[in-house]
């Protein structure tokens, strides 16, 4: 399918051939017949990709401070690598879609194949959209009417936000399409309108809409103006739809509005605001988001858990639904707000003319149409060209590993996928969800396709090994089925989520001889981690490890820390630092406790935990998982002592030895390595060389049975402990028996 995307780099628009998208639960499969190109918004998103560096740090100078942090606490390669890879994802343009439902996702009730909606899709043939930023279009708007749909819920956020009554003045101020829509909309709740803008033909347009309007450009006084236009009294509120960089908006804002007058926010403006104005007048002051109440929230976007119409009135959908009532009933016009009608293949075109022409307000995008096709028709699989930078294999084919990879999202492609490709095996195929990231992910790095059908790499004879990369709560299901077609499997931590989830990976995996399955443990294989345990071999006592992890805060609508999604951070994280502890020490893993943060109610941070692990051979490891640092402070500290001497690994860059022979005090590396690179090559040189596993799979049950049972039950200040013996796979963690049954 189409799909406008753009590069971040430079700017540049393109109209790419992407995988159409899968239907996924609580969401709609949408094939597109209109978008709307939003001038002002979309805009400003091409002049950021087209300025420089330079430009770009300026226009975020927050984005700046954070790879500045990184630089200090990760080293100056892991922070530009990562500046490089946002910089060159390709960017979905779009966000008012009119199309007809393909394909109806489980969960979702109230809407049909065939029906006409609108949503907040990208300019895309095919779009999958969350059910609940989406609305049926009656019969009588028509599809380029209905495009204006989604901006005109954003434009009527903020007037509810203004709460108007029958009577009162306002002043809109910027007349793009927001502040046009905005102006139709407090001129249908009985109220009269100031106008103000740069723009005179925008101010004439507001006119002949009913407003009284003033150009700002021509020496006229907005404040002068909202004082004449309120009868000397002040305007009773001011809604700020307009995108300017310094504070005199807000500002002329303030004075523009009689006591106790409310400001609205829906553009972009300087807010360096004079507080005498606010406090004199007790000015209220509100940023509006988006369309609504839902915007933004998983739980309403993502699982389709709609607010309660008798607690939230007006949800992001109703106000969908509010603005298409407003068009069919004709209070709201919005044809005069075409200004050009293009043909998706020419989208190029239309953002060039936006950018030459300020002045254009709505500009169409329209799709073809094809007769009779259905959502089995879709073609989820695009063939690509492998760049001419591609990195040459290293081996033939026949005797490398030959890769299809399951997930494509920033840690794939920043770390996975060039791993595997240093590791000279051929990446046949990408798959994810969302076609345009494993399109750009099988661009990067040479694969012969990119497909949102995860069945395609299961069911390739030419793939004999995949790599698991996407969310947690699918990394187990995945596992089995990729076992069961016969592949090795390289899965990113943790190997599963629940009890029952392991036990069916451990009956996979006795069903699968000879195929390599290895979870990504890569701390075990950063050179630090490597030196350290040939350091203790030669040991004659138990060990003390105690390893350090400023993990960071996440909010709570974080998926990894959904547990039935992400499993939680101990489950999904922490699973590291034991197998960290497990491989240094060198002997089984006993036993698991910890204790989590207590403090009163709402005090305690929920991720805090401090683990202690203990061996056979009586060594003892403490794992500090701690949430509550500073981005400043270094992430991880391992500190190993034995015999008298003591072993410190600061942040993956260095390794200093107290008191031990031979070992520096300074040993270290050019950069952060954390073993990533070490651990792929070492899984696919398995591969290709059918011997053992880089990690037991025993150790693998056996850490990832421990931190299920840690985060089974439990809350703040409560202990929670795991027994766990290796010895038979099934065994080899603390619910063996649940395994067993489930066998």
């Amino acid at each position: 399918m189409k799909q406008v995307l753009q590069d971040l780099r430079t700017g540049q628009v393109e109209v790419a051939d992407v995988p159409a998208p899968a239907v996924r639960p609580a969401h709609l499969l949408v094939r597109t017949a209109v978008t709307l190109i939003s001038p002002g918004t979309e805009r400003m998103l091409v002049e950021f990709g087209q300025a420089g560096l330079l430009g770009k740090a300026r226009a975020q100078p927050e984005k700046v401070r954070q790879v500045v942090t990184k630089m200090r606490t990760d080293g100056m390669r892991p922070a530009l690598e990562a500046v490089a890879s946002r910089l060159g994802e390709p960017q979905p343009l779009g966000y008012s879609n009119v199309g007809r439902v393909l394909a109806v996702g489980d969960g979702v009730l109230g809407f049909a194949a065939g029906q006409r909606v609108v949503t907040n899709g990208a300019h895309a043939e095919i779009v999958c959209v969350p059910a609940t930023l989406a609305a049926a279009v009656p019969d009588g708007v028509d599809d380029e009417c209905a495009s204006f749909t989604v901006l005109g819920a954003i434009a009527l956020n903020g007037v509810r936000l203004l709460e108007p009554t029958l009577g009162e003045s306002f002043a809109v101020v910027g007349l793009g399409l927001l502040g046009i829509l905005s102006v139709q909309l407090l001129r249908a709740h009985g109220c009269r309108v100031l106008a103000i803008d740069v723009d005179e033909a925008r101010c004439a347009l507001a006119r002949t809409l009913g407003a009284d309007a003033v150009c700002a450009a021509r020496d006229a006084d907005p404040v002068r103006a909202a004082r004449a236009h309120s009868i000397e009294r002040g305007v009773d509120g001011v809604l700020i739809t307009a995108t300017a960089k310094g504070n005199d908006v807000v500002r002329q804002a303030a004075r523009m509005c009689r006591k106790r007058g409310r400001i609205v926010l829906v553009g972009v403006v300087g807010l360096e605001l004079e507080r005498a104005e606010f406090y004199e007048k007790e000015i209220s002051f509100r940023v509006a988001c988006s369309y609504g109440p839902g915007r933004y929230d998983p739980a309403y976007e993502a699982a389709g858990n709609d607010y309660p119409l008798g607690f939230v009135r007006w949800t992001a959908a109703r106000n969908f639904d509010a603005v298409l009532d407003a068009l069919a009933r004709g209070t709201l016009e919005v044809r005069p707000l075409v200004s050009r009608r293009v043909a998706v293949a020419d989208a190029g075109q239309a953002y060039g003319a936006i950018l030459a022409d300020r002045s254009a307000l709505g500009v169409v995008l329209a799709y073809p149409h094809a007769a009779g096709q259905s959502a089995l028709g879709l073609e989820r699989v695009t063939a690509v060209a492998a760049p001419s930078g591609a990195t040459p294999l290293r081996r033939a084919h026949g005797q490398q590993p030959v890769v299809g990879v399951i997930g494509a999202g920033q840690f794939a492609r920043l770390v996975l996928l060039p791993a595997i490709q240093a590791a000279g095996a051929h990446i046949a195929t990408v798959a994810s969800a969302g076609g345009v990231s494993c399109l750009h992910a099988a661009r990067k790095f040479g694969a012969g396709e990119a497909t949102t059908d995860v069945q395609r790499i299961l069911d390739s004879p030419e793939i004999d090994t995949v790599f698991v990369a996407t969310r947690h709560d699918s990394h187990a299901a995945l596992v089995v089925r990729a076992l069961e077609a016969g592949k090795h499997v390289f899965v990113e931590k943790p190997l599963a989520i629940d009890e029952p989830s392991l036990a069916r990976v451990v009956a996979a995996h006795q069903r699968s001889a000879g195929q390599q399955l290895m979870v990504g443990f890569n701390r075990r294989f950063a050179p630090s981690a490597v030196r350290a345990r040939k350091l203790l071999a030669g040991r004659a006592e138990p060990i003390a490890i105690n390893i350090m992890v400023n993990a960071g805060e996440l909010p709570a609508s974080h998926w990894t820390r959904d547990p039935a999604i992400g499993g939680g951070r101990i489950v999904g994280e922490a699973c590291h630092f034991i197998d960290l502890a497990l491989f240094l020490v060198g002997h089984p893993l006993v036993a698991t406790t910890a204790t989590r943060q207590g403090g009163r109610a709402g005090t305690a941070a929920p991720d805090t935990t401090t683990i202690t692990s203990t061996f056979a051979d009586g060594s003892l490891a403490t794992i500090a998982y701690w949430t509550t640092g500073p981005k400043s402070f270094p992430k991880e500290r391992v500190e190993i002592f034995s015999e008298g001497r003591a072993l410190v690994i600061d942040n993956w860059r260095t390794l200093r030895g107290f008191d031990w022979p031979g070992v520096r005090r300074g040993w270290s590396w050019t950069g952060q390595d954390k073993g990533h690179r070490a651990e792929i090559a070492a899984f696919l040189a398995s591969v290709a060389e059918g011997g053992p596993a880089p990690i037991p799979f025993a150790e693998l049950v056996a850490v990832t049975g421990s931190t299920l049972s840690l985060a089974r039950e439990g809350g703040p200040g409560e202990q929670l402990a795991s027994q766990a013996e290796l010895g038979p796979a099934a065994d080899a963690w603390p619910a063996a028996r649940a395994v067993e049954g489930a066998l």
